[in-house]
């Protein structure tokens, strides 16, 4: 379930521990995009485009622990696809046990949908897709979870 070119850098998490401390189990989900030289074919070239870089790169799904160790890092994919994608094409959701609860970026909004079938609770800042003003407990939501993203 890990990528296995990172199998002994990957800590698995005491899910026991977690529960009972915090009382759920937390995950701390981002995208890491690593730059790359042009490849020589154009499909891959036009697969490892990232709009977000605006470079050729490769994206991997990094998942976290409280305590800041890494617990899975996806296969690598072209920069091109979305987080939406990469969640959906990796093994990563199977990973996930019923109560648990996963943060993320705005950019995995559309996961939720895959995230609720196996109980799994996504947290992630409030959109502001809509162009209106965040409110106060909003705008303190959204600081309070990119404080405790910030080391993913």
């Amino acid at each position: 379930m890990k990528s296995s070119d990172c199998s002994e850098l990957i800590e698995d998490d005491k899910k026991q521990e977690a529960m009972r401390i915090l009382g759920y189990t937390v995950q701390k989900n981002n995208c890491l995009e690593i730059e790359v030289q042009k490849p020589s074919k154009a499909l891959n070239q036009s697969l490892s485009w990232s709009e977000y870089k605006k470079a050729k790169t490769i994206k991997f799904l990094v998942s976290c622990t409280p305590n800041g160790l890494v617990n899975y890092i996806s296969p690598g994919y072209g920069g091109r696809v979305t987080d939406t994608c990469l969640v959906e094409s990796c093994d990563f959701i199977k990973c996930l046990q019923p109560g648990m609860c996963v943060m993320a970026d705005r950019g995995f909004k559309h996961v939720e949908q895959y995230l609720r079938k196996q109980r799994v609770h996504l947290v992630r800042p409030p959109s502001v897709a809509t162009g209106t003003k965040l409110s106060k407990h909003e705008a303190r939501e959204t600081k309070q979870i990119a404080s405790l993203r910030i080391h993913v």
